[in-house]
């Protein structure tokens, strides 16, 4: 599976990370932590046997894609296992999602998954998975108590691989 992700300012990092850190004290569950999963938003998902033709397809975007604001305002759940804050679905997202799957969606034998297509996709930052149900109560009071609306910045992309996790490129976004 790849995945094509947007990836923040440091302040945004931060305040997600603080979120994200939190949760691991309080549930004793550190999945996010000890996985080093970066704050992100995956904006395509999807299986190809074709890497290098996607890492071309993305390269050839990636120089006029522009960083973006984003505001993040609620809470949300995917049950029964993760826990995510969920950024205003905006026109900046939704240009972004739209050009990344139209530009994949032409190469053989790709496999986009289709929560990830347009007006299909949930988009959200992930703060806690693999959470059994007692974590989940817990990790819920958490945000319930700390999370307050927050703006920040989209400024780069990636495209990485999963199982295991790793970076296979990213781009800075003007």
């Amino acid at each position: 599976m790849y995945l094509v992700s947007c990836y923040f300012d440091e302040k945004t990092n931060e305040r997600i990370g603080q979120y994200i850190r939190q949760i691991a004290r309080a549930t004793g569950n550190g999945y996010m932590l000890e996985n080093q999963v970066p704050a992100h938003i995956t904006i395509s998902a999807f299986e190809t046997a074709y890497e290098a033709q996607v890492v071309e397809a993305l390269a050839k975007i990636a120089t006029n894609l522009q960083q973006g604001t984003l505001q993040w305002a609620s809470v949300g759940v995917f049950l029964p296992y993760v826990l995510y804050i969920s950024p205003v679905y905006n026109s900046y997202l939704h240009e972004l999602m739209t050009m990344v799957n139209e530009t994949l969606s032409p190469i053989e034998n790709i496999s986009i998954r289709s929560c990830y297509q347009p007006f299909q996709w949930i988009p959200h930052t992930t703060v806690a998975k693999k959470l059994t149900h007692e974590e989940m109560a817990k990790a819920f009071d958490v945000l319930q108590k700390s999370f307050g609306m927050f703006a920040g910045r989209v400024t780069r992309i990636g495209l990485a691989k999963t199982n295991p996790y790793h970076d296979v490129i990213n781009w800075d976004l003007s």
